[in-house]
């Protein structure tokens, strides 16, 4: 079994309720949620001109292979009532694969550790609740690593090195 991190967040109808029918449907279809954050209400990122974002983390233990589970995120999505918009616009649901188990990939479809979570606030605070000592793969920094230096690089101090 593997563990991995899942990013979810809705900014669309009833946010909270896409984020948890969410979570249902990942566990009907048989992954295992061992922890989950709490929910944040967060700002766009990307694209401003659009409603706030309520975001969260789960860890999950499944027996999918990377590709499955993505295939399965975009399943659940598609449940919830996700429709193709453009990037980095309003959606009711959207699941990103954070980190699986210490996999480093990149293929057309797939990118782990996701790309851009290093970056992002919305990502690193619900993250570092459940899985503060995880460390990223690449960046070999613990996720209250990578927080503590985004609220650096934000408030123009020198982070952790």
């Amino acid at each position: 079994m593997s563990i991995v991190y899942i990013s979810i967040g809705s900014n669309l109808g009833n946010k909270k309720s896409n984020c948890l029918h969410a979570i249902e449907l990942l566990e009907k279809s048989g992954i295992i949620v061992k922890k989950r954050s709490s929910i944040h209400e967060t700002e766009p990122w990307g694209v401003k001109d659009q409603p706030p974002f309520l975001n969260m983390a789960i860890e999950v233990e499944t027996a999918l292979k990377p590709e499955e589970l993505l295939v399965l995120l975009k399943n659940v999505e598609t449940e919830v009532g996700r429709e193709k918009t453009y990037q980095w616009g309003p959606r009711i649901i959207d699941l990103d694969i954070l980190l699986f188990n210490s996999i480093i990939l990149n293929t057309d479809d797939l990118t782990i550790p996701h790309p851009y979570m290093h970056e992002r606030d919305f990502v690193l605070r619900p993250l570092n609740e459940i899985a503060p000592g995880v460390k990223h793969p690449l960046l070999k920094l613990s996720v209250s690593e990578l927080l503590q230096n985004f609220k650096c690089k934000s408030s123009g101090r020198h982070g952790v090195s």
